[in-house]
């Protein structure tokens, strides 16, 4: 069996080249070489796993290979040392390092003495090593490398010439990682390649190591759906799944889908925060100008710009706000999947019944998804009466339906305030409203069946939260005049202008419901009703007091207002 090694070891860089995501500092190190401009104290810091020890490695081959006697298969072994500091800590160490350093090379002309984890030299052996560290002699290069610069007392900072090592990109990391697919003869997805480097997080050891592990799961073939699941990672479909219910106000589907995705094992913290990048991220897909700032392979790419036209820039700051503040709540819930609910269902609710006000925590009643059902099936035989008709009339109706709310959003847009446009709004609302029905059904009902769908149309209204509207329509019960007329009183003249406004959906219920599309309401004023009325709180309390005359005496006792 042949020995394995590691992706880590095995692609280690062995020139500058080689490194990945440090052009600058390599170039300024090629450059200090070839000048020979090379400070004699180097401190390379950074986050782990980005390149900091094999870039000391590759430094020390180079500083002696500028003979051009010399080949580049000579390593100058003998000349490097390597000193791990969190084992070898102590002034002890450090004083017979120094003792080291005084003799001079055999070949090559200088010693490089790499010091790793050099922020856990206790304090005694700092100070051990200042002097040498300061005034070292001319064939010395000390090389430090550390992940915790802040550790590291400021009198060394002061004699060593500074690199900061950054954060390996996404894109770099997935680069490279295709490369060493191609080495190896591995065929992977672009998108698999990519979760590993952002699983990563910047260290491209980390990412070598998660590929292998991928690698011995699935094999030669690596493909998104096996990388997620070895990685037990949220991927980005979960997010495009969830957003899609989320705006379509789908609230039951968006509980069971939450529920699944805690049975992964995954934690709520974690879903509200990847949900809350997925907003970032499809914001910034809505202009050119930020599409860069999308850290995903190209066919994902696809994905947020096609679903960022659906999602508004309204619900997607408001949808960021609430998924923030539930992660800032989370630590301190005593119910934390209750509260990741909640912040699900407020965001489920804000495209809901877009033109009405709604309050910031507002969420869809449950009654609507109760009451959604039996109207679904309504509709259903609906269709089925209208198969019995004469076929190009059943389209007809189907096509006036798809088309109603592209007719809505063009009522929308056209805001200008001209004459022009006003006239329009005229003509557009009057032609949906008058819609010749001449060849649809019009069935006989009875005054019965039609205060069953008048009181059905109240609760729908009460279901819906529109309770001005639904408070009106309920004053009174219609009556049946005629075959297809119905007449309805209302108590004052500003309810009979409200009721006018949603006159054409009542009507359009009643047509449905009832299967007569000849239907007509008639709204009479009656001004003995109302009287029967109290509306401001002057009119209500006179009201109580007609009733009961001692709360006029009480509110005068205590010197009530109303």
């Amino acid at each position: 069996m042949e020995h394995f090694i590691v992706s880590a070891r095995k692609y280690r860089p062995q020139n500058f080249e080689d490194v990945v995501g440090q052009q600058a500092i390599t170039n300024t190190l090629e450059n200090a070489i070839k000048n020979n401009h090379l400070a004699q104290a180097l401190l390379f810091t950074g986050p782990r796993g980005v390149g900091k020890t094999s870039c000391a490695r590759i430094l020390a081959k180079k500083i002696n290979q500028q003979d051009l006697e010399i080949t580049d298969d000579e390593d100058f072994a003998f000349n490097i040392f390597e000193l791990d500091a969190a084992s070898n800590n102590s002034v002890d160490d450090i004083r017979s390092l120094t003792d080291q350093v005084r003799i001079p090379p055999q070949t090559g002309k200088y010693k490089v003495y790499i010091i790793d984890e050099v922020h856990m030299l206790s304090q005694a052996a700092f100070n051990a090593f200042l002097k040498t560290l300061e005034e070292p002699p001319a064939h010395a290069i000390f090389i430090l490398a550390t992940t915790e610069k802040h550790k590291i007392i400021p009198t060394i900072l002061s004699r060593c010439q500074i690199f900061d090592f950054k954060r390996i990109g996404v894109l770099d990391a997935k680069n490279y990682l295709k490369v060493i697919c191609k080495s190896e003869n591995i065929t992977a997805e672009d998108d698999a390649l990519h979760i590993i480097a952002q699983k990563a997080d910047g260290a491209m050891r980390d990412a070598l190591s998660i590929f292998d592990r991928v690698v011995s799961f699935s094999g030669k073939n690596l493909t998104r759906v096996a990388v997620t699941e070895n990685l037990n990672v949220l991927d980005y479909e979960t997010y495009f799944n969830m957003t899609d219910l989320l705006l379509g106000n789908k609230i039951p589907e968006v509980l069971n889908s939450f529920n699944v995705i805690l049975g992964k094992g995954f934690e709520g913290h974690h879903f509200i925060n990847g949900l809350a990048s997925h907003f970032r991220d499809l914001l910034v897909a809505k202009d050119k100008i930020t599409i860069d700032l999308l850290e995903v392979g190209d066919t994902t790419k696809k994905k947020y710009l096609e679903q960022a036209v659906k999602a508004s820039i309204p619900f997607l700051m408001q949808s960021i706000q609430k998924a923030n503040d539930c992660d800032l709540n989370y630590r301190a819930s005593k119910n934390q999947r209750l509260l990741v609910e909640l912040t699900l269902m407020q965001i489920a609710s804000i495209t809901f019944d877009g033109e009405k006000k709604k309050p910031a925590n507002y969420i869809i009643p449950a009654t609507f998804f109760q009451t959604l059902a039996p109207a679904t099936k309504q509709v259903q035989k609906r269709v089925e009466n209208i198969s019995q008709t004469k076929k190009p009339e059943k389209e007809r109706l189907v096509n006036a339906r798809m088309e109603k709310p592209i007719l809505k959003f063009a009522k929308k847009r056209n805001s200008s305030l001209t004459l022009k446009s006003i006239h329009q709004k005229k003509e557009v609302k009057k032609a949906d409203f008058e819609e010749n029905f001449d060849n649809h059904p019009k069935d006989v009902f009875t005054e019965q069946q039609l205060q069953d769908s008048w009181k059905e149309y109240v609760t729908l209204l009460n279901n819906k939260g529109e309770r001005s509207m639904a408070s009106i329509v309920g004053t009174d019960l219609p009556k049946l005049q005629e075959t297809s007329k119905i007449s309805f009183v209302v108590p004052n003249k500003l309810m009979q202008d409200q009721f006018q406004k949603g006159r054409p959906k009542l009507l359009s219920f009643l047509r449905e419901k009832l299967n007569n599309y000849g239907i007509e309401i008639l709204v009479t004023l009656n001004e003995t009703i109302e009287k029967k009325f109290a509306y401001t709180p002057q009119e209500k309390f006179n009201k109580l007091k007609e009733m009961n005359p001692l709360l006029d005496k009480l509110r005068q006792t205590f010197e009530l207002d109303l």
